[in-house]
């Protein structure tokens, strides 16, 4: 972990692993990234005796094979520099730019699109997320970000189901109904940036009577892609429902070389670790959960390297860490801005803890800086809101029978979230 000096993050104890020797029984693009070792389960939340296998893309070898999604109006350079200081994500990925709009503000002589903001200075590896369905429009800026930018992967977002994408633009998921398109893009892209190489990720389909992944996927890699990251739900489905691992799982088998990365619904260190031992994907990528969680990755890595995992920053520590997270927004965009924009990461960051509703309704209607500090000091649920509700807790467990029909569990009841409670429209 990489933490700022000062950071709030540098509490946080996870020390990912540095990545296994050369073996020649661990090529990057093997079939499962998780192996079995000499070592044995022993009950805990660690799984000694796992050798993890970094995955290949291009002529970069990425470990751990665990990827942060590129997520709209989320995934800025103060949300991956969070992420970074925990550690844990083998490849970080900005917001997806649109290809168009970033070549009317290069001819038009205006700063580049705020989705690059960070990037010319920022570590490697990094992949940048475009969209168009225009080849050459595609290509145009797939260069500049090679070579003006030097990103280490150009992504084509082939996923996206948002109406202003796909229905107005025919964008995004939108393409998926046209694979031949898919494959002018891809090749053209691939061609315009090497050797840098390039991914796509999409989705299993536009609906779920039209969904036409295995097919997409082998126009993909035939299409020169050096990875690809699957979505396992329809572009017809949004977030509704859970996402589907075996039809994920059963892509594998229809290609030659390029390597998948599975994205859905992983939410915690476990159920990455799941994801690696049942279905046959290279990589995983975590998306929603990380936005109140950028220490997931951490956890997930080490999980998956069989070192015991850390626990959750307790509430006053995911307090510290929002506001340092607030401190590079403003930092980039000034007070007002940056206030503006860090609303919907303070409900992230609130989700699925005590008194979440009232923190929601308050920190979306701030407009200054001295408002968004009274808030969360107001506000934001404090460990000692926490303790009171286990305490309560285990004061009902005492009183009551186990087989008591009446009985609740309090933490749930407070916490669980809802469409009312602590959302924040991605979370």
């Amino acid at each position: 972990m990489d933490s700022l000096p000062g950071s709030p993050v540098a509490n946080f104890e996870a020390n990912p692993g540095s990545k296994p020797g050369s073996d020649a029984n661990a090529p990057g693009c093997s079939n499962s990234a998780l192996r079995d070792g000499d070592g044995r389960a022993d009950g805990s939340q660690s799984r000694p005796g796992r050798t993890l296998s970094p995955i290949q893309i291009g002529d970069l070898e990425i470990y751990p094979p665990i990827f942060q999604a590129p997520m709209a109006g989320y995934t800025n350079f103060a949300f991956r520099q969070i992420v970074r200081e925990f550690g844990g994500a083998g490849l970080q990925a900005t917001e997806m730019v649109n290809a168009r709009g970033f070549v009317w503000l290069d001819e038009h002589d205006c700063e580049h699109p705020d989705r690059l903001w960070g990037i010319k200075d920022e570590p490697r590896p990094l992949a940048v997320q475009i969209w168009d369905n225009d080849p050459e429009t595609m290509a145009k800026v797939g260069r500049r970000l090679v070579e003006e930018y030097q990103v280490s992967v150009v992504d084509i977002n082939f996923g996206c189901p948002v109406k202003q994408v796909t229905e107005k633009a025919h964008s995004g998921s939108y393409l998926l109904r046209d694979p031949e398109r898919m494959y002018a893009i891809i090749s053209r892209l691939v061609e315009a940036c090497h050797p840098t190489p390039v991914t796509a990720k999409m989705r299993l389909g536009c609906t779920r009577d039209s969904m036409n992944y295995v097919n997409v996927a082998k126009t993909v890699e035939r299409a020169g892609a050096a990875a690809l990251t699957v979505h396992g739900r329809t572009a017809e489905d949004f977030f509704k429902g859970s996402a589907d691992w075996d039809r994920i799982s059963e892509i594998k088998q229809h290609l030659d070389r390029m390597p998948i990365i599975g994205n859905g619904d992983l939410e915690t260190a476990e159920q990455v670790v799941h994801a690696f031992e049942h279905y046959n994907v290279d990589g995983v990528m975590i998306a929603r959960a990380s936005l109140g969680k950028p220490w997931l990755f951490a956890q997930a890595a080490a999980a998956l390297e069989g070192r015991p995992v850390p626990p959750d920053p307790t509430i006053d520590e995911q307090r510290e860490i929002m506001l340092h997270h607030y401190d590079l927004v403003v930092e980039r965009f000034g007070v007002h801005r940056g206030t503006m924009l860090m609303r919907k990461f303070a409900c992230c960051y609130a989700q699925s803890k005590p008194g979440a509703r009232h923190f929601r309704a308050h920190i979306s209607r701030v407009e200054t800086q001295d408002q968004f500090y009274a808030v969360v000091e107001q506000y934001f649920p404090r460990q000692a809101d926490l303790d009171a509700i286990l305490q309560n807790q285990q004061s009902a467990r005492n009183t009551s029978s186990p087989d008591d029909p009446d009985r609740e569990d309090l933490v749930s009841a407070e916490c669980a979230p809802s469409d009312e409670d602590g959302g924040c429209g991605v979370c």
